[in-house]
């Protein structure tokens, strides 16, 4: 059993990590600033706090095997805030799990990131532009921090939830796109992905992404 602490545990991607975590007989801290959404989830250890708390997070560190980063790279400081989480990893031995941002994939092997081309949608520039600082953020940590990024597809939120299929691919760094031209995978699939590399970590220190 892996101890897994999820900063973000409220959140569309937070929420399914936890649950597919669960699933699989992890133990879960779910941590929110506002645990009022798991009030009464006796399934998981709920705990109110903040990533940006230091002390916080070296209390959680303690009891843990996996970080999980499952929150907003906009707005939040994420990036600058990596150092700090890097220099509590190393001391606790834990590995670092983020959701990441379709906007730092490649669209074709040898073709500019997403975020860099005319096709990445204006709306979520500024987001991608936080996900790709978030991403240089990781890879200055120290080589002893453990860390992987899971970007999703291009369509990827809580309005297209998708069925839990366990059927998808996983790629590295490029865009995945289907037959038909679309580049999606449901939350719960995402999640399966994601706790995948947990349970049989094949990307270390490197970004990686998942579709259908």
């Amino acid at each position: 059993m892996t101890t897994i602490a999820i900063f973000g545990a409220t959140g569309y991607s937070g929420g399914n990590i936890a649950d597919e975590a669960l699933s699989r007989g992890h133990r879960v801290i779910a941590v929110a600033r506002n645990t009022g959404p798991l009030a009464g989830r006796t399934d998981m250890d709920v705990r109110q706090g903040s990533l940006f708390d230091e002390q916080f997070v070296r209390d959680i560190a303690v009891d843990a095997d996996v970080v999980v980063v499952a929150l907003p790279a906009h707005g939040t400081g994420l990036a600058d805030y990596l150092a700090t989480l890097g220099r509590i990893a190393a001391h606790n031995a834990v590995r670092i799990g983020v959701v990441g941002g379709a906007g730092n994939l490649r669209v074709s092997p040898d073709g500019p990131r997403a975020l860099d081309t005319p096709i990445f949608p204006e709306e979520f520039r500024e987001d991608g532009i936080a996900h790709a600082e978030v991403l240089a953020g990781l890879r200055a940590l120290p080589e002893g921090v453990d860390w992987f990024s899971l970007s999703p597809p291009a369509l990827y939120n809580s309005e297209n939830r998708g069925e839990r299929t366990g059927i998808f691919r996983v790629g590295e760094d490029v865009l995945l796109i289907d037959a038909e031209g679309n580049s999606h995978i449901g939350g719960a699939d995402y999640a399966i992905a994601f706790v995948d590399e947990i349970d049989n970590p094949r990307h270390h220190r490197a970004l990686f992404t998942v579709a259908y």
